[in-house]
């Protein structure tokens, strides 16, 4: 049996995300991580995919826009506080945030996020001003 945990959201960041937000790790079980990201106001987020993960976002603050692609459909979304998103395995997706304050989201990655190696770059909508990460 795993044990429980509690933990606050870190003052600052753990890592740089391979698209270039920062990340504050929360907690996770053998199913999924679960993690805080930031961009920055008037940053844009360099496009990528994962290889083995999905991942669902909650926003909590700031606004921005989410683009995602898949085989099959292309979209850009707004993003605040309240909005809920998907990131299947294998879509290509890109955020960018404006405003005052920085875009801010609660994410879920399932499976645990397994290592630097997981994300990989993409064409994107816009051209990237966040420098990435490594994300491990």
């Amino acid at each position: 049996m795993t044990e429980f945990e509690t933990r606050r959201l870190p003052a600052t960041r753990d890592v740089v995300a391979p698209d270039g937000s920062d990340v504050r790790v929360l907690l996770g079980l053998g199913g999924g991580g679960m993690a805080h990201f930031e961009l920055a106001p008037g940053l844009t987020s360099c496009a990528m995919a994962h290889r083995t993960v999905e991942e669902i976002w909650f926003f909590v603050g700031g606004h921005g826009e989410m683009w995602r692609k898949s085989d099959t459909r292309e979209e850009v979304v707004s993003v605040e506080a309240n909005v809920c998103i998907t990131i299947p395995l294998g879509m290509q997706f890109q955020f960018r945030s404006w405003g005052p304050e920085p875009l801010t989201a609660i994410a879920v990655t399932m499976p645990p996020w397994p290592g630097a190696t997981e994300a990989y770059p993409v064409t994107g909508t816009w051209s990237p001003t966040a420098r990435h990460g490594e994300g491990s």
